[in-house]
């Protein structure tokens, strides 16, 4: 779930880790698989590939899972890989707009499973474009405060092309291009600074404030579409504030 919100990342702190780092392997290996069906086995010519292979390693995914995966993405096993990108809209409580990304080889069981989901957990499917519009793309950089300043951090990636830095919780989030987040990342590297993750996120600017009744719903709805096989990421404009989170925590 990407929120960009103090929610997001004391829910990300909170959760069962097992089950995430499950759910995680298995979107890193879809990643390389589909890597290496477009451009092939070799790192050295596919800087996708590259990528992805680097994004497994960080997350601690074996190497003999990620060898696995490159030979199948790239047909060397004899299994074909065919997966296809599909974006589901819906709304949410208070009005909360989402956005399902899904990596399926399978549309019609996606399409399934997705409206099952939001539709048995206080959501609703949503025309398409009827909420895409509130989000753009962005390359979005997550690392721990620590004792670093949000000066410190516009020094070492202004120049390489961040937008801005946001407070994100324990948080800072680095936005910028989705075309200079490798440039951006290179220039953490340099200043010796170090970063849990990197990805081409959806951000919405207008984000919506969330009551306690609407935020239990909302966690519902999230947590059910996250558990899906075919869903990669879900991103959203609602945010829980600190308050609110601690109310849900007493319940």
């Amino acid at each position: 779930m990407s929120g960009h919100s103090k929610w997001a990342t004391t829910k990300h702190k909170k959760a069962a880790i097992d089950a995430k780092r499950a759910k995680s392997f298995a979107k890193l290996i879809k990643n390389i698989e589909v890597a290496a069906r477009a451009g092939g086995a070799d790192m050295a010519g596919n800087p996708g590939l590259e990528l992805a292979v680097q994004k497994a390693k960080k997350t601690s995914v074996p190497n003999d899972n990620i060898d696995r995966a490159i030979k199948r993405g790239a047909g060397l096993t004899g299994e074909v890989v065919d997966y296809t990108e599909i974006m589901y809209e819906a709304r949410g409580p208070q009005g909360s707009a989402v956005l399902i990304e899904c990596l399926t080889d399978n549309k019609n069981r996606a399409a399934s499973e997705v409206r099952l989901a939001i539709t048995r957990n206080g959501g609703s499917v949503a025309d398409p474009g009827s909420v895409s519009y509130m989000f753009n793309r962005k390359g979005v950089i997550s690392l721990p405060k620590k004792d670093l300043t949000e000066d410190d951090l516009l020094m070492a990636v202004l120049d390489a092309g961040a937008d801005e830095v946001k407070e994100s919780g324990d948080n800072f989030e680095i936005h910028c291009d989705p075309t200079d987040l490798r440039a951006v990342v290179a220039a953490l590297e340099e200043a010796g600074i170090e970063y849990e993750t990197d990805e081409v996120e959806f951000v919405s600017s207008m984000l919506v404030d969330l009551e306690a009744d609407a935020a239990r719903k909302f966690m519902k709805l999230v947590d059910a579409l996250e558990e899906l096989d075919d869903v990669q990421n879900v991103y959203s404009n609602a945010d829980i504030s600190a308050d609110v989170f601690a109310q849900l925590e007493e319940d």
